[in-house]
């Protein structure tokens, strides 16, 4: 009793919304079809299937006691729509099929299988109209009206189209024409002809499209071998490319270096060995080679370890020279031996003339530095006399004779022994002597500088 008091207290106030099946819009439906029953559906079902057989009221009307889900008629399916807000479902198998909507007061259902069954009545009722037309049913007032204008337009084309074929046809029938069956024939025949000639035609050309398939086939198999061929020979050219680069930066970097060589090579051509191996020149009252002072004087007292190391300067340079004209001294024999450099005598291969000194009380009395020094200036004169051999014109500034330097200029003469002498006339005499070997080397250098 309980649950039947709750379900009158609901049931009154709501009532199944259907939709437009154009603007799928709710609808209200009108009061008159709460007077669609069963019995009203049964004979509009047998007046319209009465003639062709066909099935029954009873298979259309559903009485809301089928229980599978799955035979709910085609309305139902067909016009799923939700429930609207704040309401509840009739029963949880049909909750999409409608939704609830308050009451108006003109249906009065007192309970859910009467409303189930009032629904599935107007379902049916709605498929059945929409069976009978090509248009879905319910629809709204404004889906209505367009859809007559729209019956109106084709009815009107429909009744156009009925006038013209109307006036062809009595055309036809006030004007008969009698038909030639043998030119009917002939024209058969002739169409016939050109079907197989046409047919003839057509399986020509389906031949060449076969045959250019394959010719197809063929060129695509001989642009894949050329893309092959054409790769590797990319690969081959890049790798020839990177190849002819490499090359050419070792040729570059070889024709650098040869320039470079070359520019050293014409550097040293020009360059004098004897200049700027042995260089002569003076600074004050004495005479350098090599940047070394030979000899001294009193407010300039020269270091024997100087003046050593320029005497061993002075005979490399002398004996350089003669190497180069092929000379060989008579009487001595140098020996370049740097700050130890002597003389040898040929006569006596047991005397050394040493051409170095350590001063000193002992150095006073020691003749033969003397002697090395004379030694010394005769080897130059020796050398002299050979360049004058071959070329007369040459001459040195200064005239040497027996160990005496003269200047020509002044008349003047100077020993170059230490023994008995003062230093300034012993370093002038060492100044005139770097002086003439200065000229001898320059005339070397010009006779082979090639």
């Amino acid at each position: 009793m309980a649950a039947d008091e709750t379900a009158t207290s609901v049931i009154p106030v709501t009532v199944p919304i259907f939709l437009c099946q154009k603007c799928f819009q709710p609808l209200r439906l009108d009061p008159s079809f709460n007077a669609v029953d069963s019995k009203t559906l049964s004979d509009l079902s047998e007046n319209s299937t009465g003639q062709d057989g066909a099935a029954s009221s009873d298979t259309l009307i559903a009485t809301g006691k089928a229980k599978n889900p799955a035979e709910k008629p085609e309305a139902l399916r067909k016009r799923q729509i939700g429930l609207s807000p704040g309401h509840s479902s009739i029963d949880s198998g049909n909750s999409n099929e409608f939704m609830l909507v308050e009451n108006t007061g003109t249906l009065n259902i007192t309970n859910t299988d009467s409303l189930s069954h009032h629904v599935r009545i107007l379902a049916q009722l709605f498929d059945f109209i929409s069976d009978q037309s090509d248009v879905d049913h319910p629809l709204c007032e404004e889906c209505t009206d367009l859809l007559l204008d729209q019956m109106d337009q084709q009815l009107k084309m429909t009744e156009d189209e009925c006038k013209e074929y109307r006036d062809v046809l009595e055309q036809l029938m006030a004007d008969p024409t009698e038909t030639d069956t043998s030119t009917l024939e002939n024209e058969l025949s002739h169409l016939e002809l050109q079907e197989q000639m046409l047919l003839e035609q057509l399986q020509m050309i389906e031949n060449e499209r076969a045959s250019i398939v394959d010719e197809i086939e063929t060129v695509k198999e001989q642009e894949k071998q050329l893309q092959e061929e054409e790769e590797k020979y990319f690969r081959e050219y890049t790798e020839y490319k990177r190849q002819l680069l490499d090359y050419e930066d070792e040729h570059n970097s070889v024709c650098n270096q040869l320039k470079y060589a070359q520019t050293q090579l014409d550097k040293l051509m020009k360059t004098n060995v004897f200049n700027a191996t042995f260089h002569i020149w003076h600074s004050g009252h004495f005479g350098t080679i090599s940047n070394f002072r030979l000899g001294r004087l009193p407010n300039v007292p020269t270091e024997w370890m100087e003046i050593n190391a320029a005497w061993g300067q002075t005979v490399l340079l002398l004996h350089s020279l003669a190497r180069k004209m092929n000379l060989t001294f008579q009487r001595y024999r140098l020996v370049p031996y740097g700050n130890y450099s002597y003389i040898e005598c040929l006569e006596d291969k047991s005397k050394e003339l040493p051409l170095y000194a350590s001063g000193g009380f002992k150095f006073f009395w020691n003749t033969k530095f003397d002697s090395a020094m004379v030694a010394f200036l005769d080897c130059l004169q020796q050398f002299k006399e050979e360049v004058e051999k071959g070329d007369t014109g040459f001459c040195l500034p200064y005239r040497m004779d027996k160990g005496r330097i003269e200047d020509s200029s002044t008349r003047s003469a100077y020993s170059i022994k230490i023994q008995l002498n003062s230093e300034e006339q012993w370093t002038k005499a060492l100044k005139f002597m770097l002086t003439n070997l200065k000229w001898g080397l320059v005339w070397v250098s010009s006779q082979f500088a090639s």
